[in-house]
């Protein structure tokens, strides 16, 4: 269990890293990443349509990344009362 744990947290930190870079990527009011790299604001790397794209696949990794933050924090918690119910000792009173 503590393999698919792992495997989620990093899979979780790659989807971090996956959205930073698909934010930083689009276009703002003063042209964003695409500025640096000496690209035009009227011409496009991947189309004309590459923001309504960009807008979309950003909405989707934003909304896996929420539910997998709060999927990965519940199990966290549920790790942390597991452990914690498992290092208390129980005395029992002997008559």
């Amino acid at each position: 269990m503590s393999f698919i744990f792992y495997l989620l947290i990093f899979s979780f930190l790659f989807l971090c890293a996956l959205t930073m870079f698909v934010i930083l990527m689009q276009e703002s009011k003063s042209m964003g990443l695409g500025s640096s790299f000496g690209s035009d604001a009227s011409t496009s790397l991947f189309g004309t349509a590459t923001a309504d794209v960009l807008k979309k696949f950003t909405a989707y990794l934003v909304v896996i990344f929420m539910v997998s933050c709060i999927f990965l924090s519940f199990w966290t918690s549920a790790l942390a009362r597991k452990a914690t119910k498992a290092d208390t000792v129980i005395e029992e009173v002997q008559e």
